[in-house]
Parts: structure tokens; C-alpha cells; sequence
């Protein structure tokens, strides 16, 4: 899970505009003004990029922009896709995990009204840096 930055050409549409991802295959999305497909393309990048880190495809390089070849009704722009924050933002579940505890510290943490699932996320959050 990482950041990346990867261009997206942006195409004038009679109906909108159109975008595409030329370093990720079949990575498209539209928009109707070009604010919209610009948020689009925010969502759809980090999107693909999950599911590659999760089916463990490799993830490429991106393209220099000045190599890119647009047509005259394109441009190009680069978008940023933080994978981590998407998972955090749509990958909500909770997962029940069993833990062990010396019998004391638990009874010590009861006494306390300490929510432990809270405890461990926040100490997760700490070792992971996120």
C-alpha cells in the first residue's frame, strides 16, 4: 500500500469527457465537465490499484507526460492515488480477532471501562504508520 501518481489523458467528449490511464490497462472513467471526470479519475486510480496490490500485479512506472501523444481534443494531467487512505475510507468491515491477556491486565483494563478493540486499532495505527 503506497502512494502513487500517475498521468491521466482526459478526452473532449459530445457528451462529456472521457479518461484514460495509459500506464494501467483498462482503467477508464468519464465525467460530464471536466471537474467531474477529474474527480472521477481520483476515485478509479486508487481503485485499480488496490485490487493490483491485492491480486499482487505488478504496478508500473508512470509515463513521463512530455512522452505521451495526445490527440488535438486531449490533455493530461497527473492524478494522485493514495491506496491506504482508499482502503480506509471504503474498506470499513470490522473483523473479530481473538487475543490473549494476562487474567490481571484484563480485569485491571474492565475495571478502567478500557474499549479494547480501540486500544488495538490505535496501537495498530502506531506500528503501521497510518
Amino acid at each position: 500500500m503506497a502512494k502513487y501518481v500517475f498521468p491521466a489523458i482526459i478526452e473532449k467528449a459530445d457528451d462529456g469527457y472521457n479518461v484514460s490511464f495509459p500506464d494501467i490497462e483498462n482503467c477508464f472513467t468519464c465525467g460530464k465537465t471536466f471537474a467531474e471526470a477529474i474527480e472521477m479519475a481520483q476515485d478509479v486510480l486508487p481503485l485499480m490499484l488496490c485490487q493490483m496490490e491485492d491480486d499482487k500485479t505488478p504496478i508500473p512506472e508512470a509515463s513521463d507526460i512530455s512522452a505521451l501523444h495526445l490527440a488535438e481534443n486531449e490533455t493530461v494531467t497527473y492524478i494522485v492515488a493514495d491506496t491506504m487512505k482508499y482502503r480506509e475510507k471504503y474498506n470499513t468491515k470490522a473483523v473479530k480477532k481473538t487475543l490473549t491477556i494476562p487474567q490481571w491486565m484484563n480485569e485491571a483494563a474492565a475495571k478502567a471501562n478500557i474499549n479494547f478493540s480501540q486500544v488495538l486499532q490505535d496501537a495498530l495505527r502506531e506500528k503501521l504508520s497510518v
